[in-house]
Order: structure tokens, then sequence, then C-alpha cells
């Protein structure tokens, strides 16, 4: 079995979100789930992917944290397509098929960029009483005070956290300012119980205002559920900021995002997002696509 090492979302060596990627060859089989899951432990990184080839153009990945099996991931997407590159188990230029838990998704490489279908948005409800919105913002280390923002149609709201998944349901929750990002500091005994409570992975927090016109939001993200304390860089979570923009009438379909997160880790991580109409066929009103490059730091073998 291949073991790779992948920064992803960055061109930088040590910026962006890193991630483990095993590799089975020659039809071997996935082994058990807790061997998986204490592999992800031992690398001691955030998500790990386990990726068993089906047929020239299909994959099966699941994927371990340190603490369980979760449906999808992101980022450990983006680290398993730019290391199948590398080991010549798919070219540049294709489109490939990804088998995962949270359903069977799209994935297409060009000049070593990848891009990934999201699972089909879902709207699961809105955080609104205040006696709640007190509650998650004392959790993350900030007082609660309303976030306003324009939206397309250059009036201005009342951005609200809302619980939405493409793959894995977060609280997406706005905050004003970049100040306000950077002096978030959870209570993540408390934040574990309320992510439980409302049956999420955890907290993505951002901020639309932003550096520079090419950025849409910066963004932090938090899941001690799953011993992730604060990740680099998440392509789920940011999938769901997409469709969370869309709900909130501050972004049409037909248009790209980019999104920057793990600036308080001192990883820069960059993740591209597209919204577009969904086809005829599809559940959803929409699609979403997450996109990024990875740079593998090291590979070599693993004894499973």
């Amino acid at each position: 079995m291949k073991l790779y090492i992948a920064d992803a979302f960055t061109d930088k060596l040590f910026g962006g979100n890193p991630a483990g990627v095993v590799i089975f060859e020659d039809g071997e089989d996935f082994p058990a789930a807790e061997t998986m899951r204490k592999t992800a432990a031992e690398l001691r990184y955030s998500e790990t992917a386990f990726i068993k080839q089906l047929s020239e153009k299909e994959f099966n990945i699941r994927y371990f944290t340190p603490a369980d099996e979760v449906d999808l991931c992101g980022h450990a997407t983006i680290a398993s397509f730019s290391c199948l590159l590398d080991a010549g188990l798919v070219k540049d230029g294709e489109d490939y098929i990804n088998h995962t838990l949270a359903g069977t998704l799209n994935i297409g490489i060009k000049d070593g960029f990848i891009m990934m279908d999201m699972a089909v948005p879902e709207y699961i409800g809105t955080i609104s009483a205040e006696a709640d919105l007190r509650e998650l913002y004392d959790i993350m280390g900030l007082p609660y005070a309303p976030v306003e923002a324009k939206d397309v149609y250059d009036e201005e709201i009342q951005l609200l956290p809302m619980m939405i998944s493409t793959g894995l349901p977060d609280i997406i929750m706005p905050v004003q300012t970049r100040c306000d990002l950077e002096e978030i500091s959870p209570d993540f005994e408390r934040l574990t119980e309320l992510s439980k409570r409302y049956n999420v992975v955890g907290v993505h927090a951002f901020t639309l205002d932003a550096a520079d016109e090419t950025i849409r939001a910066h963004c932090r993200n938090f899941a001690p559920l799953y011993d992730i304390d604060e990740e680099a860089a998440t392509g789920t979570s940011n999938g769901a900021l997409t469709y969370y923009l869309y709900k909130n009438d501050i972004l049409k379909t037909g248009n790209s995002s980019a999104f920057v997160q793990g600036e308080a880790m001192d990883r820069p991580s960059r993740i591209l997002s597209w919204l577009d109409e969904a086809g005829k066929n599809s559940d959803a009103d929409v699609c979403v696509r997450v996109g990024g490059s990875a740079i593998i730091l090291a590979k070599g073998t693993i004894l499973l």
C-alpha cells in the first residue's frame, strides 16, 4: 500500500491543510474500519483518506478522523486525487467518479487543479432565538451582535447562523469583521456538546470583510467533536458556505468564490467554489463544486 502526505488547498509546501492518503493496490480491499481509524489517529492529521480503485475511472474513498469515519472530506479528496495523479492512476485533463458515503461525486483534473462536486446542498435550519444566538457566540468566545451585509440587490440584510450540509453538516456562523474572526477562542468542551445537540460536525465561522476584492470571505473552522480543534482548510464547509451565501441572496448562480482559511494557524489556504444551476434530473435547485491544488510532502509504503 502506498502512503502519501499532502498539503491541500495550497500551492506552497506547509500551507493549506495536510492529509494522509493511503492507496490500496492490486485489488486490495479495505481493512477493518477500526484499523483505518487507528491509522488516522497514528498519522494525527485531521483526516486521512483510504482509496480503493474500482475501475479505470472510478474510485471508492473512505475518510477517517482520529476519532471516527466521516462521510466526506473536501481537502482529503483534493489531496487524494493529487496523489493518484502522482501514482499514475489518474491522468490530467480527465474526469473521474468518487464513490463516498455522501454519494457518488464527479471529479475533474485540469493542469493539476482538482475540482470536485459537493453532495446535494441541504438547508437544515436557522439559529434565530436570542438565547440560542447568545449561547453560540459565547461558546465561540464572542459577544453576540447582529451581523449585517448587503445582498445582490444592494439591500441591507441581517445574517444569522444556519445549519447547512454539502456532505457534512456544519453551523455556518457569520461575524462582522476580520478582527472578530481573529478573536474567536472557543470553549471546546461546550462546543463539543453543542455540536452533539445540533447534530453537526462543528462551526464554520466567516466574515465578508475581505482583505481584497479577489476574496469572497475569510473563514475559520472548528470541529472538536471529531478531535479537530481547528482546521486550516475545509472543502465541505466552504461548499456549505457557498450555499449559505446563495440562500441569503449574496451570491447568484454562475459565480465563483475564493475563500481564505487557515490564517490563524499560519497555514494559509485558498479554496475555490462554483455555484451553478442544477441539472434537470437533480433534486436540488443548485449544485456546488469546490476546487484547489495540493503539494505532496512525502510518499512511501504503509503496512496494514
